[in-house]
């Protein structure tokens, strides 16, 4: 194996971690010697072992010297205490002579500093081994810690015509198996789900993650008037899976009955969350930037139109995930996944950069990141 194999080996552990280490990085890492590898290990959750320490637990738990091996590793080893200690010194503690690294951290408690501890101490450090990949892997932490912002990722299932449901509002099913089992990956992935009320009240979601062993995102509905059925799945599991719902805050018609219903639906587990006096929107950015202070990192965003719309105006969506299914529906007032007003020339659109494409199943994935001007 040559150096590439073995860090896309310390990859596919890596992603063993994926929605469980947010707001940390997923992180994968093995051990070789002699062109074999002889330890491994990944951040399997947030607060857990760190992928090196993870890797040397089960040398240690083996009986195996690391003294002169070498260690693949994703992201730049950590050199700061947080919830563990520092990487750097059990790399060094454990005698490994050359680290290969992937991505450079940027958080500002290592950015290059990991790295530098190490050669101090006369470890060879490559650096940039698979990079295109393995910043990829963690795109969501590489925003957040450089942006102190939630990186929102707007996804829907559409038509090749642009449609999301018939003229008579039926969705179900618009792409097939593969595509959906796709979508639950991303609900894995991403800290949290959000849709409007529209969305809750057509289709009575549970916005849960359907994986094996999955992990639920938190769900975020946006709800200026606390029009959510106190019947509806979402606020009769909120007990069990985590539940914001944003209002508009108080003012001249927020009515006795406005108040009761919150007080209901926090007794019923959901967490209310109010922005600026507005009878009809919740303040995105408001409701962003709390989310934000909750640490959550992540946001999928699965509809409705107005909504996406509103979140593309505001400039805050991150990317783009399109589904196209290869149908046709037709429909004059059958709905799109972006609604609202929306540009009034071409040149005033939102761009998409970077864009990748993919067969899933009989469906094609279209993603990117926006670009705005």
């Amino acid at each position: 194996m040559d150096h590439e194999e073995f860090m896309r080996k310390a990859l596919e552990l890596a992603k063993k971690g994926m929605g469980f280490t947010s707001p940390n990085p997923m992180v994968g890492a093995v051990i070789v010697r002699d062109g074999k590898i002889i330890g491994y290990g990944w951040h399997r959750k947030y607060g857990d072992l760190h992928a090196e320490r993870s890797a040397f637990a089960y040398c240690d738990e083996n009986g195996i010297d690391c003294t002169g091996a070498d260690m693949y590793v994703t992201l730049e080893p950590c050199c700061h205490h947080g919830k563990q200690p520092p990487c750097t010194d059990a790399v060094i503690a454990h005698g490994i002579k050359r680290v290969f690294i992937g991505s450079a951290d940027p958080n500002p408690w290592v950015a290059g500093k990991g790295v530098k501890i190490l050669r101090e101490n006369g470890i060879e450090v490559v650096e940039d081994i698979l990079k295109e990949e393995c910043d990829a892997l963690n795109e969501i932490f590489f925003h957040y810690i450089t942006k102190d912002w939630p990186f929102v990722t707007v996804k829907y299932a559409m038509t090749l015509d642009g449609k999301i449901a018939t003229c008579t509002g039926e969705s179900k099913w618009i792409t097939g198996e593969e595509a959906r089992l796709d979508v639950q990956r991303e609900r894995l992935r991403h800290s949290a789900i959000m849709v409007g009320i529209g969305t809750v009240l057509a289709d009575d979601p549970l916005l849960t993650c359907r994986l094996e062993n999955g992990r639920n995102p938190i769900r975020i509905i946006c709800d200026s008037n606390l029009r959510i059925p106190l019947e509806s799945k979402i606020v009769q599991t909120a007990k069990d899976v985590p539940t914001i719902i944003a209002m508009t805050s108080y003012n001249k018609g927020y009515d006795r009955e406005k108040r009761e219903k919150r007080h209901i639906l926090e007794e019923m587990g959901c967490t209310i969350i109010s922005t600026a006096p507005n009878p009809n929107r919740v303040d995105l950015y408001t409701l962003v930037m709390e989310l934000s202070r909750k640490k959550i990192d992540s946001i999928l965003v699965e509809g409705g139109g107005e909504l996406i719309e509103d979140l593309f105006r505001r400039e805050l969506v991150t990317k783009v995930k399109a589904y196209i299914a290869p149908k046709i529906f037709g429909g004059r007032n059958a709905k799109t996944p972006v609604e609202g007003m929306g540009v009034k020339t071409p040149d005033n659109a939102y761009m998409i950069e970077n864009t990748k494409i993919q067969r899933i199943g009989t469906d094609i994935l279209i993603e990117g990141k926006v670009v705005y001007k």
